[in-house]
C-alpha cells in the first residue's frame, strides 16, 4: 500500500501549490510557530487513512472544496508557509508527522509549528530537548527534539520563518506591556538561539489584529485582544531591534488592514462584515450566503475560515507579500547589470568603429565624425536569486577623432540611450536613461596597434515599477534613482597578415575596469509592501583574449569581425541591504545578481565607402553566456 499513497501525496501537493518560478539562494525552509502555520501536525479527523491524509493532516484553514467535506477526498488547504515554500522550490512537511512514514513515505520535515503553541512553546520547539510537543485528545501523540538539539550548527543558506504571538493574547497571558514583554522575549530569544548557531536569514512576523476576527466579535473581547497585540507587537519590534542580525520583520498587520480597505480588488465580498463572520461556523457565526452551508458557500469570498484563522484566499495573499520581500532583490540588483548594458553596447559600438578604420586613418591633422544608431536587447536568464528577465534599448553615438601623427589618433564620443527591463513573473519594469562620454587614444605602429578609452556616464533611473501578486490582485510599487558609472578600456594587439592580402588578422589583449553605482532610493509611501534599497556599487575587472579579422572584398567594401573570450573576477554573489518602509529601524540584507564569471565576444560587420571621404558602416555584436546581450548598429562616418 506505501507506493500508491506516495504517488497521491506527491499528486495532491503538485496538484494544489504553484510550481517553483526561480532558483533561489536558499536550501531548505525550516518554520517555527503556531496554527498560522502548522501544515498538518494533528490527525484530519475527517479521513479514514488513520486519523490522517496524505497531505499532512488538519490545517487550520478552509478544506479544498467544491463540497468542503470533511471526508479523506477534499483536504485542507495549504498554508502560507506551504505556499511560499512552492514559490521557492522547497518543502514545507510537518515536522511530526502523524502517519507512519512507512504508510505516507514523507519523513520528518522542517515545520516545527504547531497549532495552539504560546511564544515559550515555540521557543522550546527551537531549543528544548523533548521541545516539540503534540497534544491532541487530552494526551501527547508525538514528542520530537527540539531543531537545535539535533542540529547545533545549521546551514548558513537556509531560510527561517518565525511567527507567534496570537495564542499568548487569546489564552489571556498578554494582558500589559509587562506580559507582552515576556511573550515577545520568547520568540526573540528563539531568534537569538538560531543566530547563534549560524542562521543568516530569518523572518519574523508580526501578530496580526487578533481583536478584528469574528472570534473577537463572537467573544466581546475585540477591544481587550486589539490591544493586546498592539502591545505585544510594540515589544516584539523593540526587542528585534536591539538583538540585531538579518532579521526580516513583516508586517503583516498592516498587509491586511490594506486587504481589508479594498476587499472587492482581492476577491472579498465588500457588502460582508468580514471580521464578524466566517466560513466554516466554527466558534464564530457562518456566512448566510458565502458561508458552508449558505446559499452558496465559497470561502474565497471571506477572510476567515474560523473565529481566528484565514481562508485559503488569505494564505496565498499572505504568501504572496513575503514572496515579494525575498525576490525584490533578485529584480533591482539588475539595474546596475542595465548600465554595464548601456556601458558595453556604447564601447562596443566605438570598437568596430576602430575596427573597421584599422590601417585606414585619415590624414595627419584631419577630423573624421561619425553618427550611429544603435539598438540592444539583454536576456536575464533564471538562475540562484536572478529573476528572469527581458532588456531592450535604442541608442544614439555621436563623435569624432583627430588624427595628430602617423602614430596617434585621438576621439570623443557621446551616446544617449534609452533602455527598458521586464523581469520578473508579474513583468515588472524599469527604464534607464544613460548619458556617455568617452574619450580615446588611438596607437598604431607598423604591425603594432593598441586602444584605450575612459568612459564616464550618468544614468536616470527615472521609472521604476516592481509588480507582484498578491493573491488573485496586482500590486505595483514606484520609485525613481540615479546613478553613476565610470570605465577604463585597453587592447593591445598585433597584426599578422601580410601587406597585400587583402586580409587584417591580429590577436590582441584586452584590460577592462568598470563601477556603476545606483543611489539608494525608497518605493513611494508607506504600504506593507514598499520596500527601500541601499546604494548598489557593481564592479567589474575582466581580462581577455581574442582576434579581429578584416577583409577586403572591393575597393569599397570591407567586412570585418570579432571573437574574444573574457574572464569576469568580480563574480562574487551580490548582497543587497534593504528594508519595509512600513517597518522603522528593520534592515536586512538578501542575495541578489551574481555575475557571470566569464563572457564570449562576438561581432561581425560590413563598411561601405559612399565617396572618398563618406562611409556606412552595419555591425551586429553579441555578449554573454548564460546572460545574453545583443546589440546592432548603423553609422555614418565622414572625413572634415
Amino acid at each position: 500500500m506505501t507506493f500508491p499513497i506516495k504517488a497521491l501525496t506527491a499528486a495532491v501537493l503538485l496538484a494544489a501549490l504553484p510550481a517553483a518560478t526561480y532558483a533561489n539562494p536558499y536550501s531548505q525552509l525550516v518554520i517555527f510557530g503556531d496554527s498560522l502555520s502548522d501544515s498538518g501536525q494533528f490527525p484530519d479527523t475527517g479521513s479514514p487513512l488513520l486519523g490522517g491524509n496524505p497531505t499532512g493532516g488538519l490545517r487550520f484553514t478552509n478544506r479544498t472544496g467544491p463540497n468542503y467535506l470533511n471526508n479523506n477526498t477534499e483536504y485542507y488547504s495549504a498554508v502560507s508557509t506551504q505556499r511560499l515554500g512552492a514559490h521557492l522550490g522547497l518543502q514545507a512537511l510537518p515536522s511530526t508527522p502523524i502517519l507512519p512514514q512507512a504508510l505516507t513515505g514523507n519523513p520528518d520535515g522542517t515545520n516545527y509549528a504547531v497549532g495552539g503553541y504560546r511564544t515559550d512553546q515555540i521557543l522550546n520547539s527551537i531549543t528544548a530537548a523533548n521541545g516539540s510537543v503534540v497534544n491532541a485528545g487530552g494526551g501527547t501523540i508525538r514528542t520530537r527534539n527540539g531543531y537545535l538539539v539535533d542540529v547545533p550548527r545549521v546551514d548558513p543558506n537556509a531560510l527561517f520563518y518565525v511567527n507567534g504571538g496570537g495564542n499568548d493574547v487569546l489564552q489571556g497571558v498578554v494582558v500589559d506591556p509587562a506580559s507582552a514583554a515576556t511573550s515577545a522575549a520568547n520568540l526573540v530569544a528563539g531568534v537569538a538561539a538560531l543566530q547563534r548557531a549560524g542562521a543568516r536569514t530569518i523572518i519574523v512576523s508580526d501578530l496580526p489584529d487578533v481583536g478584528l476576527t469574528p472570534a473577537g466579535f463572537a467573544s466581546g473581547f475585540r477591544a481587550a485582544w486589539s490591544g493586546a497585540a498592539a502591545l505585544y507587537n510594540d515589544a516584539l519590534g523593540s526587542q528585534l531591534s536591539a538583538l540585531g542580525g538579518n532579521v526580516i520583520r513583516l508586517n503583516y498587520r498592516g498587509l491586511l488592514s490594506e486587504v481589508q480597505a479594498d476587499l472587492a480588488a482581492y476577491g472579498f465580498d465588500p457588502l460582508v462584515a468580514q471580521t464578524n463572520v466566517c466560513f466554516s461556523g466554527s466558534s464564530c457565526l457562518a456566512d448566510p450566503t458565502w458561508g458552508l452551508g449558505g446559499a452558496s458557500p465559497n470561502p474565497d469570498r471571506l477572510l476567515f475560515n474560523d473565529g481566528v484563522h484565514p481562508t485559503a484566499a488569505v494564505q496565498q495573499i499572505t504568501a504572496d507579500y513575503t514572496y515579494s520581500i525575498l525576490s525584490a532583490p533578485w529584480e533591482v540588483s539588475l539595474l546596475p547589470e542595465m548600465a554595464m548594458a548601456s556601458l558595453n553596447g556604447h564601447q562596443q559600438q566605438l570598437r568596430s568603429e576602430w575596427q573597421a578604420d584599422r590601417g585606414a586613418w585619415q590624414g595627419e591633422g584631419q577630423w573624421r565624425s561619425f553618427v550611429a544608431a544603435s539598438g540592444q536587447r539583454q536576456q536575464f536568464q533564471e538562475g540562484e536569486a536572478v529573476a528572469s528577465g527581458d532588456s531592450h534599448g535604442l541608442g544614439l553615438n555621436l563623435g569624432g577623432s583627430y588624427r595628430l601623427d602617423d602614430n596617434w589618433r585621438l576621439g570623443l564620443a557621446l551616446g544617449l540611450q534609452e533602455q527598458s527591463l521586464e523581469a520578473g513573473e508579474a513583468d515588472s519594469e524599469y527604464d534607464l536613461r544613460s548619458y556617455l562620454l568617452s574619450a580615446f587614444a588611438q596607437y598604431q605602429n607598423g604591425r603594432v596597434w593598441a586602444d584605450s578609452s575612459l568612459s564616464l556616464g550618468h544614468l536616470d533611473y527615472s521609472d521604476l515599477n516592481r509588480q507582484f501578486a498578491l493573491g488573485i490582485a496586482k500590486r505595483s510599487e514606484k520609485g525613481d534613482t540615479d546613478g553613476q558609472l565610470w570605465a577604463l578600456s585597453a587592447r593591445l594587439g598585433y597584426d599578422l597578415a601580410n601587406a597585400g592580402t587583402g586580409w587584417r588578422v591580429s590577436p590582441f589583449v584586452s584590460a577592462d575596469f568598470a563601477r556603476v553605482d545606483v543611489d539608494g532610493y525608497s518605493e513611494h509611501g508607506t504600504s506593507s509592501t514598499a520596500l527601500n534599497f541601499d546604494d548598489q556599487q557593481r564592479d567589474s575587472r575582466r581580462l581577455g583574449v581574442g582576434v579581429q579579422m578584416n577583409y577586403q572584398l572591393s575597393s569599397a567594401t570591407q567586412v570585418f569581425a570579432e571573437v574574444a573570450r573574457e574572464r569576469e573576477f568580480e563574480d562574487d554573489p551580490r548582497q543587497l541591504g534593504m528594508g519595509l518602509n512600513s517597518v522603522a529601524g528593520n534592515r536586512f540584507e538578501l542575495q541578489g545578481h551574481t555575475p557571470s564569471g566569464g563572457q564570449t565576444l562576438g561581432s561581425l560587420g560590413i563598411s561601405h565607402a559612399l565617396a572618398e571621404s563618406l562611409q556606412v558602416r552595419a555591425a551586429y555584436q553579441f555578449r554573454g553566456t548564460d546572460d545574453r546581450q545583443h546589440g546592432i548598429n548603423l553609422s555614418l562616418n565622414w572625413d572634415l
